[in-house]
């Protein structure tokens, strides 16, 4: 087990650079994004990740280890993906993308973490690991809502093309299909 708590201890540091390197890119996005909701997802995310940050200190009091970070490379490469859309002012959708990329990679490595708590058998880190991890879901699962209502402009322009198919089934029809086919026969 000694070689699985070092396990633990490596993905701890890494993971504990990552939320700091979050910190960071969070306030990029939240000026960056156009859509309030989207703006108010990233502010409220950057408050998570300050306690996110805190709980890992605790993680490592009770292995009894200072905290300290190891070079996230992963989050690294996230982030400067995400200045490059700002830079190049992608939109809300590519934001989100980029966004939910960093979620997923904190998904995974808490998901890691809170595996080998339990095998560690170190239940005051598993409490803390698994809060953080459901907070981590929960962020995802608001990027995806946002992504497809608020920042998504086309979103109410296809319920006005919605229209009643064979076997009440809905279909949506796609904008300007019926200017296209006008277009098209003259």
């Amino acid at each position: 087990m000694s070689n699985l708590k070092e396990t633990f201890l490596d993905e701890l540091k890494d993971l504990y650079d990552a939320e700091k390197q979050l910190t960071k890119g969070l306030p990029k996005m939240a000026k960056a994004a156009e859509h309030p909701e989207l703006k108010e997802a990233f502010e409220t995310h950057l408050e998570e990740t300050q306690v996110h940050i805190e709980r890992l200190e605790e993680v490592f009091s009770t292995f009894g280890e200072e905290p300290r970070g190891k070079k996230c490379k992963a989050m690294q490469g996230l982030l400067e993906e995400g200045a490059e859309l700002i830079e190049e002012e992608a939109g809300d959708a590519a934001l989100i993308c980029a966004a939910q990329k960093v979620e997923h990679y904190e998904i995974a490595s808490y998901g890691s973490l809170v595996a080998w708590a339990r095998l560690l058998e170190q239940d005051d880190a598993l409490e803390l690991l698994e809060q953080t991890l459901e907070e981590e879901k929960a962020t995802d699962e608001k990027l995806t809502e946002i992504a497809e209502s608020a920042a998504n402009p086309e979103a109410g322009e296809e319920e006005e093309g919605e229209e009643e198919s064979p076997g009440n089934k809905r279909s949506v029809k796609p904008k300007g299909a019926a200017t296209k086919r006008k277009s098209s026969s003259r």
